[in-house]
């Protein structure tokens, strides 16, 4: 395993990152008071800053990759300038994309912008081993955009339906008095309604987020195991909504109405994520004994 070693070259270079941050701060420190006041209050968007800290968090980890060129990543004169013509063009599409994001209030178009921003100023004062090394925090940024709308109707209402299908045969399969219209459970004396927040599309997105997370931090060098770990997450993000269904249905009709939309539904998003990550680690530990079992009996 090859350790790249960086070694500062004095302290002017690394002046150069103060304009890159006033620059920086000066586009998007609005964006994210906007954010602080907009969307990140809802309960959909409110994993928006806590992948903004997580980014943060993971470029300072790496802070001594910023802070002197990496004269070794180019070996040519050649090298250097295509890396540094390929980081103004990612960097020129990036404020291009701010700034039509931004005057047209454009989301998507927006904060997507900072994905660019950052690897084209990378690619010029460090070059493509600083991109290799902070390709994690850079891909993560891509769970602050917020799902495009025509994507958030397409699959909202198929998500309902079969969220509350499965909801409706595992119950009554437990002896429970249920029957389903359409996304309407009917429990008892109680109708309940699955609702667009209980579709799980933003709690998938979110929970995709953590299970990759998870998998950066862990660092398994198992590449099959990664994979199954990575297919897993959608199907784990469905299936804690199914159970955080579920469990509002059962504590509707045990305890009442009161009780299924007071705290418990409240902290149903805590309860989703609780579920989800007992999967995911429940899944990485069973795929620790079995690739463990297969790696002594393999030879050598």
């Amino acid at each position: 395993m090859n350790t790249l070693i960086l070694k500062p070259q004095g302290g002017a270079y690394n002046l150069a990152w103060w304009p890159v941050l006033v620059g920086f701060s000066a586009m998007y420190l609005p964006t994210y008071y906007d954010l602080a006041n907009g969307i990140w209050n809802s309960e959909d968007q409110a994993h928006g800053p806590i992948i903004l800290l997580v980014v943060l968090y993971l470029i300072w980890a790496k802070r001594n990759l910023l802070q002197a060129p990496m004269s070794e990543a180019e070996p040519s004169a050649g090298a250097s300038s295509s890396r540094t013509l390929a980081g103004w063009a990612f960097l020129g599409s990036g404020v291009l994309l701010y700034a039509l994001g931004r005057s047209q209030q454009i989301l998507l178009f927006e904060i997507g912008s900072q994905i660019p921003v950052l690897l084209g100023t990378l690619l010029i004062i460090l070059g493509m081993q600083a991109v290799r090394a902070l390709w994690f925090p850079l891909f993560f940024l891509i769970f602050m955009v917020p799902l495009p709308g025509l994507l958030v109707d397409a699959a909202t209402g198929p998500l309902k339906q079969h969220i509350s299908m499965i909801a409706e045969t595992v119950l009554y399969a437990f002896g429970y008095p249920i029957g389903r219209s359409g996304v309407t459970l009917a429990v008892g004396p109680y109708q309940l309604l699955v609702a667009d927040a209980c579709s799980g599309l933003h709690s998938m997105f979110s929970l995709s987020a953590l299970g990759l997370l998870y998998m950066y931090l862990v660092g398994h060098r198992n590449w099959l195991r990664n994979g199954i770990l990575v297919a897993s997450i959608l199907p784990i993000a469905f299936v804690a909504n199914v159970v955080r269904v579920m469990i509002l249905v059962l504590v509707t009709y045990h305890f009442g109405d009161e009780a299924g939309q007071g705290i418990i539904h409240e902290s149903a998003s805590i309860l989703l994520f609780m579920v989800a990550i007992l999967l995911l680690f429940s899944l990485d530990w069973v795929l620790s004994i079995f690739f463990e079992r297969h790696g002594r009996r393999s030879p050598a």
